[in-house]
C-alpha cells in the first residue's frame, strides 16, 4: 500500500475509480453479453477541496471498432482533473467479432445514459449539474456531437437516471468525425455505427453538423491541418453550423499534427511532434472565459 504522502500525491492527481455499469441489467439494444456490449463508466475524482464542480464525460476514439483508452481516455481525465473537474471516462458500445455492427443508436444511448449518470450523482461527487460537459475525439468526436444535437430534457419512463437531462452544457470536440457524407466521413467509422449501405435518412440523421441548432451547447473544437484519416472538413462543418445557429464556438486548426495526438505532447502518439500540445491550454483558457472552472 503507499505510503501516506504518495497517496496523497495521487489522489491529488485524480485516480481512477473502478469501472461502474451504466445500467443495472442488459444495455438497451445489446445483442449479447460480451463485454463490449456492457457499457461502464469509470470515475477519475479529486479530492473535495480541489474540485470546482465542474464535470466532463470522455468519449475515447476508435472508430467505433475500439477505444483509445490511454490517450484519449485516461490521459485526458488527468487533464481535468489538474482543472479541478471531475472525469468519467466511458467504454461505449464498439463493433467487435463478439458484438457485430452496425451499432446504429446504442453507442449514443450510453453516451445519453453517462450524461443522466453524471446529473444523478452531482450530489455524491460535488458536482454542479449545470456545468457537466462532453468531450470527444475522433469518433468519439462524433459521438460528443451526437449528443450535443441529440439530447432530450429526461425521459418519463425508466429509472430515476432517465429522468435527468442528457443535454451537455459544453462540449468538446479533438479531430472529430461528424458528417456520416462519403468522401468527408471516416470510413471504418461509418461502417461500423451505420453499415455497408446504409439508408439515406440514417445517413442524415447522423451528418450532425446537420442537426445544429440553437440549443446545441457552446463547443470548443481542435483539430490539424496535417490530419490525412479525419478531413479537417468535418470539424469546420460543425463549427460552421454552430455560427450559423449563434452557438458560442471556439475553432483551433493547428498546422501541424497527425492523427490522433490526443492532448498533444506524448511521443507515442504523436510521433515526437509537440507542435500541437498547446491547445490544451487554449481549452482551459476557453473553459474560464465560459465560467465552467468557477470554484463552487
Amino acid at each position: 500500500m503507499p505510503s501516506t504522502p504518495l497517496l496523497l500525491a495521487l489522489l491529488a492527481l485524480g485516480q481512477p475509480g473502478a469501472p461502474e455499469p451504466l445500467w443495472p441489467g442488459k444495455a438497451p439494444l445489446a445483442v449479447g453479453d460480451s463485454p463490449t456490449d456492457r457499457p461502464e463508466l469509470t470515475p477519475f475524482l479529486v479530492p473535495a477541496e480541489k474540485a470546482n464542480g465542474a464535470a466532463v464525460v470522455v468519449l475515447p476514439g476508435g472508430g467505433y471498432g475500439g477505444l483509445a483508452a490511454d490517450h484519449e481516455g485516461k490521459q485526458v481525465a488527468e487533464f481535468f482533473n489538474k482543472l479541478g473537474v471531475q472525469a468519467f471516462v466511458l467504454k461505449y458500445r464498439i463493433a467487435t467479432k463478439d458484438r457485430p455492427g452496425p451499432l446504429l443508436q446504442a453507442p449514443l444511448l450510453d453516451a445519453q445514459r453517462a450524461v443522466r449518470t453524471v446529473r444523478a450523482h452531482a450530489q455524491k461527487y460535488g458536482i454542479d449539474p449545470k456545468r457537466v460537459g462532453v468531450i470527444g475525439f475522433s469518433a468519439g468526436g462524433h459521438l460528443a456531437s451526437t449528443i450535443g444535437t441529440h439530447f432530450d430534457d429526461g425521459l418519463k419512463d425508466g429509472d430515476e437516471i432517465d429522468k435527468q437531462s442528457c443535454r451537455p452544457d459544453w462540449l468538446v470536440l479533438a479531430y472529430p468525425v461528424v458528417t456520416m457524407e462519403d468522401g468527408v466521413t471516416h470510413g471504418g467509422s461509418k461502417r461500423n455505427l451505420l453499415g455497408d449501405k446504409p439508408d439515406a435518412k440514417l445517413v442524415e440523421e447522423f451528418s450532425n453538423e446537420k442537426q445544429v441548432t440553437a440549443k446545441t451547447p457552446p463547443t470548443f473544437i481542435f483539430q490539424t491541418d496535417e490530419d490525412t484519416a479525419v478531413p479537417a472538413e468535418n470539424a469546420t462543418r460543425f463549427y460552421l453550423a454552430l455560427k450559423k445557429a449563434k452557438v458560442p464556438a471556439e475553432f483551433h486548426v493547428y498546422a501541424k499534427g497527425r492523427h490522433g495526438v490526443g492532448l498533444g505532447s506524448d511521443p507515442r502518439w504523436t510521433g515526437g511532434d509537440t507542435y500541437s500540445a498547446t491547445w490544451p491550454d487554449h481549452l482551459a483558457a476557453w473553459l474560464k472565459v465560459r465560467g465552467i472552472l468557477t470554484q463552487k
